[in-house]
């Protein structure tokens, strides 16, 4: 009873011993963990440079291990394959066993009868730990692998002691009192620093992934900034007037770009005739690049054609939307509302292809009206057919032409601005100029939606008959 008191007493101050042993070596490791050369070893390609410095310091871990140790018996209580072992996990057999060879050198220096045991295990414990290290992919084995291979690999030593050391009943009192303390020891000492090398790995991919997210929203930025340069660009920088009307026209742009665009034909360049003048109001499908590039070519194609058609709105619609179908291979299509302005006949030739029917108001009888849809959206069918209608526009009438960024407007309790409030404003101020009304109608919009963010481009025309 008295020897296996004083039996656990010892392998109690044995671990004592060795834990503040292993807490050296853990700082120095984890020093080195945050050495710039420590990313080449996580990355598994350690140049020759890191190579040697890894061997150096695990090594001169392994010496301070067995210094650092209680002699027990002609034997020496120790954590010396701590050092290689973390060596070989880190960076290959090479490495593990250049540190393995260092330790295992001092410990010959030494003498005794565990020398040559001790030796050799310390040499074994970097070359294990180098096998391990290459059937991970070159990577760091991680807690759980590591701290079993501690725990083996100190088993490993003891039977080597039993095997080669003798006499074998002296050998048998030392792996009795030293097996378990330094299991123990460098099981923690290898949970402690795996525990360390597994965090900064993390915290690596952590990283990576912020720097992607970082990259893929400066993408999206970037995407976005394009996008509405190209709308911008498409923008009348001046709305042409013809003689007879006021017409004023706004677009303001949400967060994500979209695809509304306005445009008056003729700005400077190709006139559709005397006292005549092209209105296009139109929204894209989708948001970003894509939408943007499609609003420029939709642009172009009607205002090509409408010019080829000058007088004859319907014939330009079907024709560019043959165009804009063969080329819309994503699915991509565009609402859109083109009509002629004839300030001789004062009327207005309109196509409504598939978009939020503008609104007619009426100043002899105080009463608003709605452009209906005369064909389908532009880019859905390449044969769609569409027809012309026409509005007289007399002293004092209003049209009004928007895009659904308007009706759609939502509050912060997702109820929509509407089309009933549009009417109410357009009827309160049915006796401003345009581009009053065109302030009113925002200023309304904004009032109603508050703090609530814009979710869709808001663009609007107004074209008052004077």
């Amino acid at each position: 009873m008295y020897k296996c008191m004083i039996m656990e007493f010892a392998i109690l101050s044995y671990l004592l011993v060795l834990i503040q042993l292993i807490s050296v070596i853990v700082v120095v490791a984890y020093l080195l963990t945050r050495s710039r050369i420590f990313s080449e070893v996580l990355d598994g390609h350690p140049a020759v440079k890191t190579q040697v410095i890894l061997i150096l310091v695990f090594g001169a871990l392994s010496i301070y291990g067995t210094i650092s140790g209680i002699e027990f018996m002609g034997a020496i209580v120790n954590v010396r394959d701590l050092g290689p072992m973390l060596a070989g996990l880190l960076g290959g057999p090479v490495v593990g066993i250049g540190a393995g060879l260092i330790g295992a050198a001092y410990r010959l220096s030494l003498e005794g009868f565990t020398v040559y045991a001790c030796a050799l295990a310390t040499v074994l414990a970097g070359f294990f730990g180098g096998i391990i290290w290459l059937g991970c992919r070159r990577r760091f084995a991680g807690i759980t692998i590591a701290v079993l291979f501690a725990i083996l690999m100190e088993g490993f030593h003891m039977i080597l002691v039993l095997a080669l050391c003798r006499p074998f009943d002296q050998a048998v009192i030392v792996v009795s009192a030293v097996a378990l303390p330094i299991i123990l020891a460098n099981a923690a000492g290898m949970f402690v620093f795996a525990f360390i090398v597994e965090n900064l790995q993390n915290e690596r991919k952590m990283q990576a992934e912020r720097d992607t997210l970082l990259r893929e929203m400066e993408r999206k930025n970037t995407e976005l900034a394009i996008a509405a340069e190209i709308q911008k660009s498409f923008l009348p920088d001046t709305i042409t007037q013809i003689e007879g009307y006021d017409i004023a026209a706004k677009s303001v742009m949400a967060k994500e770009v979209g695809g509304d665009f306005f445009d008056v034909i003729p700005l400077e360049v190709v006139p559709l005739g005397t006292g005549k003048l092209g209105i296009m109001i139109a929204d894209v499908s989708g948001k970003g690049i894509p939408a943007a590039l499609f609003m420029a070519l939709s642009r172009i194609v009607v205002r090509v054609n409408a010019t080829w058609y000058a007088s004859k709105p319907a014939a330009a619609i079907r024709d560019a939307n043959t165009i804009i179908s063969h080329d819309s291979k994503s699915g991509m299509f565009v609402t859109l509302f083109y009509g002629l302005m004839d300030s001789t006949s004062h009327t207005f030739t309109y196509v409504n292809a598939g978009h939020n029917p503008p609104i007619h108001y009426s100043a002899a009888d105080n009463t608003l009206s709605e452009l209906e849809a005369t064909g389908i959206a532009m880019g859905v069918l390449d044969d769609a057919q569409y027809t012309q209608d026409t509005v007289q526009m007399a002293q004092g009438d209003l049209l009004i032409l928007y895009t659904d960024g308007i009706t759609e407007a939502e509050d912060y309790q997702l109820e929509m601005f509407g089309l009933e409030q549009l009417k109410k404003v357009i009827l309160a101020t049915h006796t401003l100029p345009s581009s009053d009304i065109v302030e009113a109608i925002l200023a309304a919009v904004s009032a109603f939606t508050g703090d609530h963010p814009q979710s869709d481009d808001i663009t609007l025309m107004v074209i008052r008959s004077q």
